[in-house]
Order: structure tokens, then sequence, then C-alpha cells
């Protein structure tokens, strides 16, 4: 795919004012009249991608993304080094922090001693991989899994840390990573959006704040951003008409509003209009499609049994990973799930214990069924925080307690299915799970490696936006070739 191809598509999305003196007249020998006749003719016309894309076959169709907020301490889930045992009191040499810059919370601290994991490790599966006894469900599906012990990021606050996860920049502002996908690949289903996100109920007090920008669409048209599935009431605001609102009135309504807005476009050009058009039929179709998907009383109670009672509660993690299930057999392109807690500076034995019972039989159980049911092989399921955290303890260690900072150097991250290979462990840390010393990961990579699982060479999914063209992986980014089937 040539990139000028996808430089001309986005020359289309941009706003009249934005023209430059070649765009304006390429677009008058097009005619938005063209472009307003197409949409009645075939409504679908824009519920697609851009075009070109996927570039080559990939494995996966879809992703479901269980980001962890907050950052999972890897050394005590999945980074284990028998190293630890010895370590445990000691002080962290200088020469392994190497000046690496502190938060405020610690860089005042005189000393730092190492927190040895209190848990106990076991490997398991053929692959023989490291997991902890917190995670037991997951320790039962390693050979399906990708550890990537080498994962690093440039940001070491939450914040910033999150929104490069999202979006490939520390700033706020750009396209988040569901946003691309429904870019570059459009929707399987026009009953439901390409890029769906669901917040699991946060149990801890001191999660970290999530925002919708994390999921918006940035300087793409704005029908690409995700939209946000509720765990209580409606799964959606709004989406249920008045009472005594008949459904005709509802159609006749929408169609009135459709002719003012072409007309309204056909005026002005603005691309926004046609996005809105388009949000006002996906939300009439979704009024059909989202209390049926949203119903799970029509699971067999196998289903539960495998993703246990949790999933049972509306807004539980283990739900939300069902309803994830779910939303993949409907062919919904991008799915997220977030799950806040991991932020532990304190008394962590005890908070990462109730946050890992939280998520792991439902992440675990999201492998098994979508396995059982021929979906794994082409759905990519992440899970991840946006940072890991350090091997020496905040505040005072005791033999039963401890807490522990932000770490962007070195963290770990799994992946499963679309592409990936099961039963893998790439990258490696030093004995003190601080530097990595084999096959780093940045973010970056993180990001062309997902693409390239959905069949996009991420150099070429291009927008241009003000004279620049922009990319989620920016100007880097490799994709892992060790980790792929």
């Amino acid at each position: 795919m040539n990139p000028s191809v996808l430089k001309n598509q986005s020359d289309m999305d941009s706003h009249p004012l934005d023209l430059t003196r070649r765009q304006f007249f390429n677009r008058a020998s097009t005619g938005i009249g063209t472009i307003a006749l197409s949409s009645l003719t075939n409504p679908d016309l824009f519920a697609g991608g851009i075009g070109g894309f996927p570039n080559f076959a990939g494995k996966a169709k879809r992703v479901i993304y269980l980001l962890q907020s907050g950052a999972p301490s890897q050394m005590d889930l999945f980074d284990y080094h028998e190293s630890f045992e010895k370590l445990r009191g000691t002080e962290l040499p200088d020469s392994v922090r190497a000046g690496q810059r502190l938060t405020g919370m610690t860089a005042g601290q005189k000393s730092f001693p190492i927190a040895s994991p209190i848990f106990e490790f076991k490997r398991h599966g053929q692959s023989g991989a490291w997991v902890s006894e917190l995670m037991p469900h997951t320790a039962g599906a390693v050979d399906d899994i990708a550890f990537i012990k080498s994962m690093h990021t440039q940001a070491i606050n939450h914040d910033p840390a999150i929104t490069f996860f999202q979006s490939g920049n520390q700033q706020p502002g750009r396209p988040s990573i569901g946003s691309w996908f429904s870019y570059g690949l459009g929707s399987e289903n026009k009953d439901l959006p390409a890029f769906v996100v669901l917040l699991s109920k946060n149990t801890y007090g001191q999660a970290q704040p999530i925002y919708d920008r994390l999921w918006g669409s940035g300087f793409l048209p704005s029908n690409h951003q995700g939209v946000k599935f509720r765990s209580q009431g409606d799964p959606i605001l709004y989406l249920n008409d008045p009472a005594g609102t008949p459904d005709k009135d509802r159609r006749k309504m929408l169609d009135t509003l459709a002719a003012l807005n072409k007309k309204q476009l056909e005026s002005t050009g603005d691309p926004e209009i046609r996005t809105r058009i388009a949000s006002y039929e996906m939300a009439y179709r979704m009024q059909t499609s989202v209390p049926e998907l949203s119903d799970l009383s029509t699971e067999p109670e196998s289903t539960f049994k495998l993703y246990g009672d949790d999933a049972r509660e509306p807004g539980s993690f283990a739900s939300c990973c069902l309803l994830a299930r779910r939303l993949a057999e409907r062919d919904v392109r991008f799915i997220q799930v977030f799950h806040r807690g991991w932020d532990h500076h304190s008394a962590l034995p005890s908070n990462i214990r109730k946050l890992a019972k939280e998520t792991d039989q439902g992440s675990a159980a999201l492998i098994k069924d979508l396995k059982q049911r021929g979906m794994l092989e082409d759905t990519l399921v992440i899970w991840g925080g946006e940072f890991g955290r350090t091997i020496y303890s905040q505040g005072a260690l005791t033999d039963t307690n401890y807490g522990r900072d932000h770490h962007p150097r070195s963290f770990t991250v799994w992946m499963a299915g679309g592409g990936i290979k099961g039963g893998v462990t790439y990258g490696q840390t030093d004995d003190y799970s601080y530097n990595i010393v084999k096959d780093p990961v940045h973010v970056h990579d993180f990001h062309a490696t997902i693409l390239h699982c959905m069949g996009i060479d991420h150099e070429k999914l291009i927008y241009r936006h003000q004279g620049r063209d922009y990319r989620l992986t920016d100007v880097h980014g490799k994709v892992v070739k060790g980790i792929l089937a």
C-alpha cells in the first residue's frame, strides 16, 4: 500500500479551513454532492475502514485488551528470579539504579532495601513458565501465553504512562489505539461499534482515575472513538426511547434529521456531519443489539463455572471478560477492559492478593473460552499495565509488608492467541528485575506487533493532520517477531 493513498483519504477528512490549494481542487473535482449521494444510496459506505487494510493476511480479526491500570508488580506475579531470596533486605546497588530518576514518593529515601516477593513461585505447563501463587488460573493457561518480560516505557507517572500505551504519545490529544483500528479496518458488525470500552467496578479506594479521552479519537473522525458500556443500569445512556414513543416516530425523526444534516454537509463539506449521521444510525441499531448482547442470562451454567461466580455480578472484572467474549463473537473489532487498583505504594502483599483474585480467573477463563469455541486463533488477548514497580521497598520493609514505587525500566505484559506463539517467555531482566538484559520491547514495538497481528503494517496506517503525517507508532516501532506464531 502506498502511503500517499492514505494521505489522499485523510485529505478528504480534513475540514475546508485546513485545506491546501491542491486539496481544494482535488475535492472540487470529485464533488461533495457525489459523496452525499453515495451516502444516501449506500448506507454502509462510511461504516468501513479507509480501504487497503488489512494490507496482508493477519492472524487476528479482533483484539481484547485487558488493561490493568495502576501498574501490576511484575516480580510479585511473573518475573521471578532465584536470586530474590538471597537479596532480600540488602541495599539496591547504585550501579543497578544507575542514576534512574525517581518519583517524589521515594526520592527522599535514605535506604532502598530489596523487597523480594513473599509469594511462592512455581513453573507451569510444558513451557515451564514461572507464575506466582497469586495467579493459579493464569498458571493453567501458560502454554497459550507469550510473556513479554522486557517491556519498557518512558513515562514514570500514571497519566502520561497510560496515555502513552493508549495513543503512542504521552501528551493527550492523539487517537487511541482502538480508534486507529476502527479507522483503518472499520466494523464487521453494522449493529455494534468497532471499538467498545468496558470499565469494571473499582474496589480499591486509591485507584488512579480513568478518563474518557483514553479511548477518544483525537484528530480522527469522531465516529471512531470508543463507545463506553456502563456496568450499572442501561449499558449506554439514553439508549432507550422515552416511554410512549413508537419506533416509527423515532425512525421518522432520524430520517428527517439525516436529510437536514445532508443538506448541511453539501453546503459546508464538514466531515463531522457525516460522522454525526453515522452515529445517530448506529445508536438506532444499538437499541436492538445491545440489550441482547448484555443479557448474560442466556449463558449456560458451565460458563459461570468457568468464569467464576463473580461473572454473575454486573461490572465485575469477570463479567467484563465474559461480555468481551460476547462482543468478540459479534465481530466487534477492538474491545478494551479497564481494571483499576494496581497502584500499591504500601501494603502491597494484601492489596495485590485482592487484585489478583479479582482478575486471575476471568482472564484465564477468557483464553479457555475462546479456545474451546475455536476463536482464540483469530482473537488477540492482551493483559498488562502502564509500567512496572520497583524491587526496592517504598517505605519500611518488614517480613510481611512492603510497598513498591513506579518503575518504567522493565515490566511484564502477556499476549495470547491471534498470531501469538503460546508457551513463550520473551526478554529477560537482571537479578533485581530492574534493568533489561535481553530483547527489550518498547511501547512502540508493542503497538507495531498488535497492528501486525491484525494484518496492518504500522508504517502505512497514516493520517494527515494539520500538514503532518501521523501514525500510532509515530516514527518508531519494530514488530516483535520472537513471539509470533
